[in-house]
């Protein structure tokens, strides 16, 4: 049977603990009360494609698809995502905001890599999509470990910088990217209406760019840079194949009705019809899984559902 997966965000573990929030979610609550917690496994992304790839489908890395989507094929050897994020320094250390991931507007986006692409060296060029969505692109092979900003908001930076291979450069040109936004225009036009300085610019997810789309045996839908590159199917069908679905409403937030509404409800009433086998909840660094058994586990009580992910 086919496996649905569904991650939502949710505010760091450490604020749940220290302020939980006070609007609540029924149906999730109802579903995490019935669901297994499972120890999430280090990359959801990855574990999530692995479901709806087709056999000997590889990994394709976080951003390429986007890339393809957005740009076509693209001329290079390496391509990572250029996240524009907001720091906060103390005394001891450097941390990502809690609301720390900068939207852009489309034309700060491409103000800023037209400016970029004049102040840097020709190895590397910013790309600017429609959308807003910044996208660094490399002259040389690049291969590094990073990680996903909305997963360290709130956290020292320290401990989720880039490593491996070629890890050095990446980090050298971050540094040299917050120094350069430090005195930006788009800095001081951002200041003198109220929004959030844009500290850096948070690189991750890269790797080769793509010639193909990956092909996939399932289907995929929603917010995610990767799975709604993959998005490219209707929804026919989808009862019979896994699938991927990644919202941005937190639960409890006004956006949240609709996700059940469209995703949770009808996703209970598939495993009940044992139209799907599975069901995993992916949020933070926690997992939850319910099968065509766990309808059975009325007795559980719910409880919020920060009490379950904090």
């Amino acid at each position: 049977m086919c496996t649905w997966f569904l991650r939502f965000p949710a505010p760091p573990a450490a604020t749940l603990v220290e302020s939980p929030p006070q609007a609540r979610a029924p149906t999730l609550e109802r579903m995490l009360s019935r669901a297994d917690a499972r120890a999430a496994l280090p990359d959801w992304r990855r574990e999530a494609f692995d479901l709806i790839a087709a056999p000997g489908e590889p990994w394709p890395g976080v951003c390429a698809p986007a890339v393809l989507r957005e740009f076509g094929v693209l001329d290079a050897a390496a391509v990572y995502l250029a996240t524009p994020v907001h720091y906060v320094a103390t005394m001891t250390r450097v941390h990502l905001a809690a609301d720390g991931l900068i939207a852009l507007q489309a034309a700060e986006a491409a103000r800023l890599a037209t400016d970029f692409n004049r102040a840097f060296g020709p190895g590397e060029q910013l790309l600017a999509s429609p959308s807003g969505a910044l996208y660094c692109r490399f002259e040389r092979p690049l291969l590094a470990e990073t990680h996903d900003p909305a997963q360290i908001l709130g956290q020292d930076i320290g401990p989720y910088q880039a490593r491996g291979r070629d890890a050095a450069a990446l980090r050298r040109l971050a540094s040299e990217i917050e120094m350069w936004l430090h005195e930006h225009a788009i800095n001081r036009a951002r200041e003198s209406r109220g929004a959030a300085r844009l500290g850096g610019l948070w690189l991750w997810g890269g790797g080769e760019p793509l010639e193909r789309s990956p092909r996939l045996s399932g289907w995929a839908d929603g917010e995610d840079v990767l799975f709604a590159a993959l998005n490219h199917a209707g929804e026919a069908g989808r009862e019979t194949r896994s699938g991927v679905v990644c919202v941005a409403a937190t639960p409890g937030s006004p956006d949240w009705l609709s996700v059940e509404t469209r995703w949770l409800l009808p996703a209970m009433r598939a495993l009940a019809a044992r139209r799907i086998g599975r069901l995993m909840l992916s949020a933070g660094a926690h997992t939850h899984v319910l099968d065509t058994g766990s309808r059975r586990r009325f007795w559980r009580r719910a409880r919020p559902w920060w009490e379950y992910l904090g």
